[in-house]
């Protein structure tokens, strides 16, 4: 099973949609946060196959109309400010701010946790867990990526958007 990995749209539609054939490589996908509207939303779980699931980020603006519009698309869960999964087997928490991400990858609870919000491409072990960053969509210093985990063997790749 394979997990796409994003954050920080800040609404770049265009960057979006060129990444989207790519994750769809994925069987499901995690947001770390700021669509900022929620047409980005719309955007993102219409264009992914799978089930996506999403956190808040500090650029979310309209955060009613963004947990409406997810309802709506059938296939997003916007689990507010901080996620706990299971997807293929791997413990995942998801949450937008990096400060907050270490300190669950250092509690040893999860196999992986998720961030975005700095908008730097960032993987890293700590203890048993890995740490994610998956960059940013939005491309706004100059490197837009995605990251693609293998929940098989915990694996990762980057992608970088054209």
């Amino acid at each position: 099973m394979r997990i796409a990995i994003c954050s920080d749209i800040h609404d770049n539609i265009w960057k979006l949609e060129s990444a989207l054939p790519g994750m769809n490589r994925a069987n499901a996908l995690i947001f770390c946060g700021d669509f900022c509207a929620p047409f980005t939303l719309v955007q993102l779980a219409r264009g992914f196959e799978g089930p996506v699931h999403a956190v808040f980020g500090n650029n979310d603006g309209d955060q009613r109309l963004l947990l409406q519009k997810a309802g709506e698309v059938g296939n997003a869960e916007l689990h507010g400010l901080f996620a706990e999964l299971e997807i293929g087997g791997v413990r995942i928490a998801v949450v937008h701010y990096p400060e907050i991400a270490r300190g669950l990858a250092a509690s040893g609870h999860y196999d992986v946790v998720c961030y975005g919000h700095d908008h730097t491409l960032h993987e890293e072990r700590v203890g048993d867990t890995l740490l994610l960053n998956p960059g940013e969509i939005m491309g706004r210093f100059g490197r837009s990526t995605y990251m693609l985990l293998d929940a098989d063997t915990r694996t990762v790749t980057v992608h970088d958007i054209e």
